[in-house]
């Protein structure tokens, strides 16, 4: 799972890197800084463990208030 701020949410961390970034010559249009959660999940199927995923995101891995996310499904670790 990726979590990151939403689009018009402050990023001070994403600004720096972008700011560095260009300082260095890199073209950058962007930065955004979010972090990955790898979860291995016990379900029956994949449609049960991005459905659990997502609860687990809604009540704690994720303000959805100020950030998205991103559910990523890989069966018997494919």
């Amino acid at each position: 799972m990726l979590v990151r701020p939403k689009q018009g949410i402050l990023d001070p961390q994403g600004e720096a890197v972008e700011a560095s970034l260009r300082q260095l010559g890199f073209g950058v249009a962007q930065a955004r800084i979010g972090r990955v959660v790898d979860l291995e999940v016990d379900a029956e199927d994949p449609a049960s463990a991005r459905a659990e995923v997502e609860r687990m995101c809604e009540q704690l891995l994720a303000n959805p208030l100020i950030e998205s996310y991103e559910i990523l499904v890989r069966e018997n670790g494919a």
